[in-house]
């Protein structure tokens, strides 16, 4: 038996534990939330060389907020643009706490895109005989992470 049993759990990051903010408010009904770095790849090759050369050369940012949809924020935001013709943009922090994992210690771990703007549907009204709450997925993009 060994060691073992003297050994701790591991603790993987919980995804359950963190919130989300727009603009330093708190998104209360957010069901999920991902932020995704792509890096944009150069590929070359050279005489004499088997392999493939590779370097960044760029990078995207997208990401999906998931919510319960309590609020218009959404909707404001497209009235508003229908308007004035403005892209609204945003800023949105995902804040991880999950103090009993191995991921950190004890600190948490925050990212915040700035710049984000919508880039998928952006659902006004949905009514359905056969529905149940509403729940709506917004994508956006972001110019930069600070």
């Amino acid at each position: 038996m060994g060691n073992e049993s003297k050994r701790a759990n591991k603790s993987p990051l919980s995804a359950r534990e963190g919130k989300v903010f727009i603009d330093g408010t708190l998104v209360a009904d957010t069901c999920k939330f991902q932020l995704v770095f792509t890096p944009k790849v150069w590929e070359g090759k050279t005489l004499n060389e088997h392999g493939t050369n590779r370097r960044w050369i760029g990078y995207d940012i997208t990401g999906t907020i998931e919510q319960w949809k309590t609020n218009s924020m959404f909707k404001k935001k497209v009235m508003n643009y229908i308007k004035n013709g403005k892209t609204p943009e945003f800023q949105i922090q995902g804040k991880s706490d999950d103090k009993n994992c191995d991921y950190y210690e004890k600190k948490g771990d925050s990212v915040t895109a700035v710049g984000c703007v919508m880039t998928g549907d952006i659902p006004l009204m949905e009514l359905d005989t056969d529905g149940d709450v509403v729940k709506e997925s917004i994508k956006f993009g972001a110019k930069d992470l600070v």
